[in-house]
């Protein structure tokens, strides 16, 4: 593990300590809270899992914390630590204290059985010199009200109710909606913990910006079952020209395509506003393949979860893959060299849903591809391609076509993406 500066100390955070932690990270992310939000929304980590490292005087100089998260993998599921709150404060900056941090997370993290580590970066730059990869974006989209959308079966026999949101009316439900149109889906983190399912929910009037209050419409079929909502509000607004006002969308979750179209087409076509803000979506949702003039959208894609292969055997065995491949990996790991070496990858059988399980070994066989665990963590959960890492000179090929054969095996035809930040 990386040394500390003299005096400096790694430290678990009991909740006794929950004001301080609460300090560093506003003063790191620069933002201000009051009583009334504090209060309405839940920490959503827990305490055992949050660290800090203290100063000499014993004030906390920088934190972090982690989930047990249950990741969803190209056809599988797997233990992450997902990593979260991680900051320093301002005068306690350039002294090595997030690289200690990463370390102790990494260390605890396998100790615990979590062969894979992800996270929301809040700048891009940082995590990469630690081995993590972007492996997914999400895309979110403006659209102008009216946005004529293609005619889908069975839309027009489902029927919409509007409601304020509700914590003790609507968690269940968000929450069972939301695991069912996202099973099979990469990267698609459940919230497993009440504290997760309240704070979707909780829409304290500070984050209100002056807009209404949070509401939730939901799509239901002819029996009255549940098969879409959306958490959203509105903000007035009044041009010259008339009412136009906004439709900003917390989270928009369908289990098929006629309820997809049902549900934006009421967000498309709400009195007095002139522009829905769509929530962070995956890059292939059925969204934008319904819309009759995609050009009419203004798309914004965004880095969404980034990777990390702890244990790389068992997390690269932990998924399925697209195509059968045979390949020796020489991969590069500087933090954690139990991962660094040469690796043969080999799948079995092909499955009864198309996807091949793999083994994962060492081997002194020599290598066809080289590359750093970096790359790994991005391709791992089949949104980003080898070959492209190849192009970049990320990869290097030394057996003639064993990239486009890997490529093709750890590629995924659905687009990873997690709906909310953690």
């Amino acid at each position: 593990m990386s040394p500390l500066p003299d005096g400096y100390r790694l430290v678990d955070v009991p909740e006794s300590r929950k004001a301080e932690f609460l300090e560093v990270d506003r003063l790191a992310f620069a933002f201000d809270s009051n009583a009334e939000t504090d209060a309405m929304v839940p920490i959503t980590f827990e305490w055992d899992r949050a660290r800090a490292v203290e100063a000499p005087d014993g004030m906390l100089a920088a934190v972090h914390a982690s989930y047990a998260h249950t990741m969803p993998v190209p056809g599988a599921t797997i233990p992450c630590s997902g990593l979260t709150w991680v900051g320093a404060r301002p005068d306690q900056r350039r002294r090595g204290l997030l690289t200690t941090m990463i370390d102790s997370h990494f260390e605890r993290s396998l100790e615990r059985g979590e062969p894979i580590s992800a996270l929301f970066a809040a700048e891009h730059a940082i995590y990469g010199r630690y081995g993590y990869g972007s492996a997914a974006d999400d895309v979110r989209v403006k659209v102008a009200r009216g946005a004529a959308l293609r005619e889908v079966p069975g839309s027009d026999e489902l029927t919409v109710r509007l409601a304020t949101a509700d914590v003790a009316q609507h968690s269940a439900l968000v929450d069972e909606l939301h695991r069912t149109a996202g099973a099979g889906r990469p990267g698609w983190t459940t919230r497993d913990s009440d504290a997760w399912r309240t704070r979707m929910l909780v829409d304290p009037p500070a984050w209100r910006e002056g807009a209404e209050p949070l509401r939730i419409v939901t799509v239901h079929d002819a029996a009255g079952a549940v098969r879409a909502y959306a958490l959203f509000r509105r903000k007035e607004n009044w041009a010259e020209g008339g009412p136009a006002g906004t439709v900003k969308v917390r989270e928009a979750v369908a289990v098929d395509a006629a309820a997809t179209h049902r549900l934006w087409s009421f967000l498309l076509d709400l009195d007095l506003t002139s522009t829905v803000e769509g929530p962070m979506l995956p890059v292939d949702d059925a969204l934008l393949y319904l819309l009759v003039d995609p050009r009419a959208v203004v798309p914004k894609v965004n880095d969404n979860l980034w990777v990390r292969l702890l244990d790389l055997p068992v997390a690269l065995a932990g998924r399925r893959y697209a195509a059968p491949v045979d390949v020796v990996l020489d991969v590069a790991d500087t933090r954690l060299t139990a991962n660094a070496g040469r690796w043969r990858l080999t799948t079995g059988d092909r499955q009864d849903d198309g996807t091949y399980a793999a083994e994962v070994t060492p081997t002194r066989d020599a290598a066809d591809l080289r590359l750093d665990v970096r790359e790994l963590g991005a391709v791992y959960l089949g949104g980003r391609s080898l070959a492209a890492q190849g192009r970049a000179g990320l990869v290097d090929e030394l057996t003639p076509g064993t990239l486009q054969s890997t490529a093709a095996a750890f590629l995924w035809p659905v687009a990873p993406m997690c709906t909310y930040v953690w």
